[in-house]
């Protein structure tokens, strides 16, 4: 594998951006991973590493560098949850679009990624972000993912529910059975709007497993589900990516 990590200028200023890809045979097909509220950490760097495991381009940028901010700690200390819930709180889909436009004008500018069709995946926080993606960037982002995503029904304009009718992707929606950020009455109302705008999209629960499940250093990591939602992204990634 190769691994960069690098200031990538955006409209804000630069996000510092990992980015892991099999050494030969490229170009490889890229895919957007956008973290989860708790930061940049070892632990996402890995599940990049994984994706590329696979044959792709994935770039992971920090989303919190408007703020200074790279990585946040442990989360079993609360100011650091408390630091985290007001940066997670102070990032919105509008600062995210414009980052990945310049990611994706970065990306493009690289010989070892694939041009055409890309990928997208958020976990948490960020499945609003995958999801958006999607429909903003719809020449490009051609399977996106949500795993336990957050503020994925809300009453605005750019609610995934609502922007998913936009997107030209195959859009996967994995969902923790037992989730307080997202219980079943939001996973039944996405799915119902979903259906009824026709979405290219699935909508799947995971039974008996908690929010964070597929995070290997969190307490509600599960593996069998773990793995089985990395079946699931590999295939979407594998239909619509090559």
């Amino acid at each position: 594998m190769i691994e960069r990590q690098l200031d990538i200028k955006t409209r804000d200023g630069a996000t510092t951006t990992f980015i892991v890809h099999p050494e030969r045979n490229g170009p490889h097909p890229v895919i957007l991973f956008f973290m989860d509220a708790p930061a940049i950490r070892e632990e996402l760097r890995d599940m990049a590493r994984r994706f590329a495991s696979g044959g792709y381009y994935v770039v992971l940028p920090n989303l919190y560098y408007r703020e200074g901010v790279m990585e946040i700690g442990p989360l079993g200390d609360a100011a650091v949850r408390e630091r985290m819930m007001v940066l997670m709180n102070g990032l919105t889909i509008e600062m995210v679009m414009s980052d990945a436009e310049h990611l994706i004008r970065f990306i493009d500018a690289d010989p070892a990624a694939k041009a055409g069709p890309m990928g997208a995946v958020g976990y948490c926080m960020s499945g609003q972000f995958s999801i958006n993606a999607a429909a903003t960037f719809t020449d490009r982002i051609r399977a996106a993912a949500s795993m336990y995503g957050t503020f994925l029904v809300t009453d605005k304009a750019n609610s995934p529910h609502v922007v998913a009718k936009k997107a030209k992707a195959e859009l996967y929606f994995g969902c923790a059975e037992t989730d307080r950020w997202a219980p079943m009455e939001t996973v039944e109302a996405l799915t119902r709007q979903l259906l009824a705008d026709k979405v290219t999209a699935e909508v799947e629960l995971y039974p008996g497993v908690e929010h964070g499940f597929a995070f290997p250093q969190r307490a509600a990591y599960d593996k069998a589900a773990a793995e089985r939602h990395w079946e699931r992204l590999f295939a979407l990634y594998r239909r619509n990516l090559g």
